[in-house]
């Protein structure tokens, strides 16, 4: 039987979104890229780390990836399907990138760490979820805290290095995408709001990994690629969603974060920042092929997670359709691939060592 949240436990979760809201309106008249994302997550995550009470809830993390996947999906119009389909060489490069930086960050953390054992660097190192390569590494007797640690840490420096620097440099609204429907209908956005949230639900019931973002997105794209124009989503509902999905990532860290292996965080991070720019020198390169400009394709190719990088791309006006595709087609690989590749590779050097 399910247990009922206590009291004390709601009231850790209220006092945490009313923390995060502050911190979202201070960051929003601060100026700072994402503000209704990153304000949340940097004072969730320093609260945790200091050992305030501060709490995260499942639904509503759950809600903020609904209505992130809904609003993606808002933009997939049928000019926008059209252009993606020439892309497809674009998305296969991508992918192969994901599974190449991967694997030579694992081999860079077993060579910097010898202890480590090869299903912990292995999925540690993956550009996939978190939960996901967590669940990938238990079942390959990897160690599940330091690959948590690893994909929490990879994330938070991704979604502050990359928008901050955009910021930096200006890049934003340089390819912009409108979107489908531009008005708030009432009656279409509840038609919208049941439709995508029984998508999610149906990828849920079926096991599916990532199923708030997955299916909201799947049935607000098919909607909007058939010219069905219900409705857009109000702003508030956005801010809402980033807000809700910072305070779920900040809430990761905490005391014993600090203290879990120093020398494997401090890895971990060294290899995100050499990933970050080695994205960026792929990026570059790629998008001189396919004619996008370098911001979008490194957005699409960078190592963060597809809803921090989707969010960024929707927020700075850069290319929604081209980094959601790009996130949705290599996080679907990259989960089919990576038990399969890590098998194969043990198989391979058992045979050698025979």
């Amino acid at each position: 039987m399910t247990r009922r949240p206590d009291s004390r436990w709601l009231l850790r979760v209220a006092g945490t979104l009313v923390l995060a809201l502050l911190a979202a309106l201070a960051c929003e008249q601060l100026g700072t890229p994402l503000p209704w994302m990153i304000g949340p997550l940097l004072v969730t995550a320093l609260g945790c780390v200091a050992g305030l009470p501060l709490a995260a809830a499942g639904p509503l993390r759950n809600a903020g990836q609904w209505a992130i996947g809904t609003s993606l999906g808002l933009y997939f119009s049928p000019q926008v399907l059209a252009l993606l389909g020439p892309l497809a060489p674009a998305l296969v490069a991508g992918i192969a990138w994901a599974l190449l930086i991967g694997g030579l960050f694992a081999a860079a953390l077993r060579r910097a760490l010898p202890g480590v054992d090869p299903a912990t660097a292995h999925f540690a190192a993956a550009i996939g979820g978190a939960s996901e390569m967590a669940v990938l590494a238990e079942r390959h007797g990897g160690r599940v805290d330091l690959v948590a640690a690893a994909h929490s840490l990879r994330v938070l420096l991704v979604v502050l290095i990359i928008p901050f620097g955009y910021q930096a440099a200006g890049l934003h609204g340089l390819d912009a995408t409108p979107l489908a429907v531009r008005a708030v209908q009432p009656a279409g956005l509840a038609l919208l709001a049941a439709a995508t949230a029984a998508g999610s639900l149906l990828v849920w019931r079926l096991g599916l990994p990532n199923p708030w973002v997955l299916g909201s997105l799947a049935v607000s794209a098919a909607l909007s690629g058939a010219g069905v124009e219900l409705s857009a989503l109000p702003g508030w509902v956005s801010h809402a969603g980033q807000l809700f999905i910072g305070v779920a990532l900040g809430s990761r860290f905490n005391r014993r974060f600090v203290h879990t292996a120093p020398r494997w965080l401090a890895a971990v991070a060294i290899g995100t920042l050499a990933m970050i720019a080695a994205s960026g020198v792929f990026a570059w390169l790629l998008a001189q092929l396919i004619g996008l400009h370098w911001a979008t394709v490194l957005l699409g190719t960078s190592p963060g997670g597809i809803a921090e990088m989707c969010i960024t791309a929707k927020v700075l006006q850069l290319g929604v359709p081209v980094v959601t595709a790009f996130h949705v087609v290599r996080y679907v690989a990259v989960l089919l691939l990576t038990g399969p590749m890590f098998r194969r590779r043990q198989q391979r050097l058992a045979g050698v060592g025979a």
